[in-house]
């Protein structure tokens, strides 16, 4: 499982780290490494420049193809200053409508 990132000055680079707290070594300190687990970004790695401000609490990720249109939701959980993972949201349950009970 990954635990941390470190970002290497201005190449960007994101390097796996073993140690949690190597992941808060940042080459600038704001920038935000984020991983993203499940679904079609599964594996994605993402380095969020501080002048972005904060990560998004939610990422929603739209495919469009020659189908209906597909939406994955991903919720941040942070690990540590500047690590975070966004986790696929489990699809909503919604109840079956019962044809057979008139209104």
């Amino acid at each position: 499982m990954l635990v941390g990132h470190r970002v290497h000055g201005s190449t960007r680079e994101a390097e796996l780290s073993e140690d949690v707290s190597a992941g808060t070594d940042t080459g600038t300190d704001d920038d935000a490494v984020l991983l993203f687990v499940g679904g079609p970004l599964d594996g994605r790695v993402e380095i969020r420049a501080a002048r972005h401000g904060d990560p998004l609490p939610t990422v929603t990720h739209v495919h469009l193809h020659d189908g209906p249109k597909v939406v994955h939701r991903y919720d941040l959980e942070p690990l540590t200053e500047g690590v975070g993972v966004y986790n696929l949201r489990p699809p909503a349950r919604r109840p079956a409508r019962d044809e057979s009970v008139a209104d």
